[in-house]
């Protein structure tokens, strides 16, 4: 039971999958810090300035369009920035391998590898005391 969970925990996709979502979350702080620090400001004062700027009041209920055009552009650049440094290359890459043009990962040939054994079996015979 516990080989099986571990062989799960080290398959490649699920060691890539980590490594995405840290990187995800890393790279949403910053497009989050971006878009409070420069963005919300720029959209207060386009919405009037002040502590409501980007907000509209009707009949005492406060909308807040600003935070909202704030997410949605936080979102769209998180998308963009994905899909660019992310997803295209490595959609370019799947596609030049379906088509022959670049090699994916070559496996040893039966002499590279008869060769290597060799070269085992002779250290360790080497090794022996004798």
């Amino acid at each position: 039971m516990l080989k099986g969970f571990k062989d799960f925990l080290l398959r490649g996709n699920v060691v890539e999958l980590a490594v995405a979502v840290v990187i995800g979350t890393a790279f949403t702080a910053v497009v989050t810090s971006f878009t409070e620090s420069f963005l919300q400001p720029l959209i207060g004062l386009v919405g009037g300035g002040g502590v409501k700027g980007g907000t509209v009041t009707v009949d005492g209920q406060d909308f807040t369009w600003g935070a909202f055009v704030n997410q949605v552009i936080t979102f769209l650049l998180t998308a963009a920035v994905i899909y660019f440094v992310v997803v295209l290359p490595l959609k370019t890459i799947a596609e030049r391998r379906r088509r022959g043009e670049e090699a994916g990962p070559v496996a040893p040939t039966q002499v590279e590898l008869l060769a290597e054994i060799r070269d085992l079996l002779r250290a360790q015979r080497d090794q022996q005391p004798g």
